[in-house]
């Protein structure tokens, strides 16, 4: 089969632009899409962060089992009634222009990040508007900060270490220009943000003086040494195309294969494949303010019309196993509840059909095509409902307006992938909330709202389990979102390189990973 003219053409001006210095080692790494922005939580998609944590860091990460865990803070003490929580930072720790990292640098970035004019992806979660209010931020001396909650906040430490905030990063003054707008991260991260050319590629270079956490690889937050002088993401939007580039040498590394690529790659003696299941759920959302799918009984006979075993076997090529929770299978929480899921009951979903009414209406299913497993559910999908005597279309977008349609609320039916959520709790106030002040939501029921700030409020293993088991089967009942499995990493590498491996985070962490001639 020939390649598609602009597939070579691509290769062409790749690996030209993509030639390094001979002086330098440079990790070239696949990038399915550009980013969206330089600013941590701030106009943000997976691969914006994937980019962006490498420069920058908060005063908590994750760690590799998914715990908030110290990054720039030494030590973290909490009062008693969980309230008040004091941040010692590290001592030694300089920003990329060689500033050293000071208290008042954090105080300077939460007040930018808790300004409505900054666009911050997690303000609601903070400002009180969901609850959880940070009444201050404050430096006690150059090297403490102490935060106020107007309550106790058992996921405090969690909700500041997502992935889609930023890790609510510390960043310095000079990352924004004079005028006040976003100039580029100036962070304390193992990489610089060296050069952006759109659609091209994203290039960061080795902080010589990153200031390294002692001990083994672990997450965000244990050792990041920057083994390579620069590591260069490359846009590059056909698959086919960086699968080439892969072969060829052009590039690296890819920490998104093609599910149907993982086992022919595996064939490949240069080649080495990596897969781990994520923390993220891969999901049908559905719009429950929808005219039509405001009917209950119309998303439970959706629900009912999908065959779920042959669904994620077609889309992930056998690699997965379905998955109806939000809770990650490989989640503490994953319980016999959880094990529980929607049922494939043909003459069910007629029965409801008819009780909803359904006259052949059409719902539309919005994807895109640079998530491929999106895509191919979305077919799918179709293709089931359509079988079940539902009108089912899709809508094929660019990612950026699937995104933007998302985040208002203005769609019926999407394939969609949610980032990690290290907490369950977190993965269900991923969904939960307030349509009306909050439209990317999509379960506003006020018992489901009650449940997860119950969960969200309690420490006790027991009645955490008892209360995101009350929610699961209230999700069941509701059909808000139909949970399909847990998103794979299935990252390839050439072998020259070394220490790469995929994560459950689903974003390539590329410190303490190397590269051989």
């Amino acid at each position: 089969m020939k390649r598609p003219l602009y597939a070579l053409t691509a290769l062409a001006t790749l690996l030209t632009a993509a030639t390094p210095s001979l002086a330098a080692t440079v990790l070239r790494v696949h990038q399915d899409a550009d980013i969206r922005s330089s600013d941590p939580g701030v106009n943000r998609d997976a691969n914006t962060d994937t980019v962006v944590l490498h420069t920058v860091e908060g005063l908590v990460g994750y760690n590799a089992k998914g715990q908030a865990s110290p990054l720039l803070a030494e030590k973290i003490d909490v009062s008693e009634d969980g309230k008040t929580y004091t941040f010692h930072l590290r001592q030694g720790v300089t920003f990329h222009n060689g500033a050293p990292l000071t208290a008042d640098d954090v105080v300077w970035s939460w007040n930018r990040y808790m300004n409505p004019k900054t666009g911050w992806r997690c303000l609601t979660d903070f400002d009180g508007r969901i609850g959880l209010k940070v009444e201050s931020a404050t430096a006690a001396d150059p090297a403490t900060v102490v935060f106020k909650l107007n309550k106790a906040a058992p996921l405090f430490l969690d909700s500041l270490a997502r992935n889609d905030c930023g890790m609510t990063a510390i960043t310095h003054r000079d990352s924004v220009k004079a005028d006040g707008t976003w100039d580029k991260p100036i962070g304390t991260g193992p990489f610089r943000f060296a050069e952006w050319r759109r659609r091209e590629y994203i290039s960061l270079t080795r902080f010589e003086n990153y200031a390294n956490r002692p001990g083994q690889r672990d997450g965000y937050v244990g050792s990041k040494r920057p083994l390579v002088d620069e590591v260069r993401f490359l846009v590059i939007s056909d698959p086919a195309t960086a699968k080439t580039a892969l072969a060829s040498g052009a590039i690296d590394l890819m920490s998104k294969v093609p599910y149907s690529e993982v086992a022919e790659l595996a064939q490949n003696q240069a080649i080495g494949t990596t897969v781990v299941p994520q923390l993220a759920p891969s999901t049908l959302t559905i719009q429950t303010r929808d005219k039509l799918l405001s009917n209950p009984y119309l998303r439970q006979a959706i629900a009912a019309a999908l065959n779920y075993k042959e669904l994620v076997a077609g889309v992930t090529y056998g690699l997965a196993e379905p998955n109806n929770s939000l809770v990650p299978v490989v989640s503490p929480y994953y319980g016999d509840a959880e094990k529980q899921g929607y049922a494939y009951d043909p003459a069910k979903a007629k029965a409801l059909l008819a009780k909803a009414g359904y006259k052949g209406e059409r719902i539309v299913i919005s994807t895109n095509k640079r998530n491929l497993p999106n895509y191919d559910a979305a077919v799918i999908t179709q293709a089931m409902l359509q079988q079940a005597g539902i009108n089912a279309d899709i809508e094929v977008l660019e990612w950026g307006a699937q995104q933007d349609k998302w985040q208002k609320g203005n769609y019926q039916m999407m394939s969609f992938s949610y980032s990690s959520r290290m907490d369950p709790a977190l993965s269900y106030e991923a969904v939960t909330g307030d349509k009306a002040t909050q439209p990317r939501k999509l379960w506003d029921d006020p018992g489901a709202r009650a449940l997860l700030d119950k969960a969200t409020n309690t420490t006790a293993p027991a009645e955490r389990q008892a209360l995101l088991d009350q929610l699961h089967r209230l999700m069941l009942e509701q059909v808000p979102i139909i949970p399909l499995f847990n998103t794979l990493s299935t990252g390839a590498y050439r072998k020259n390189v070394k220490g790469f491996e995929s994560s459950i985070f689903g974003t390539p962490q590329l410190w303490e990973v190397s590269k051989t001639d």
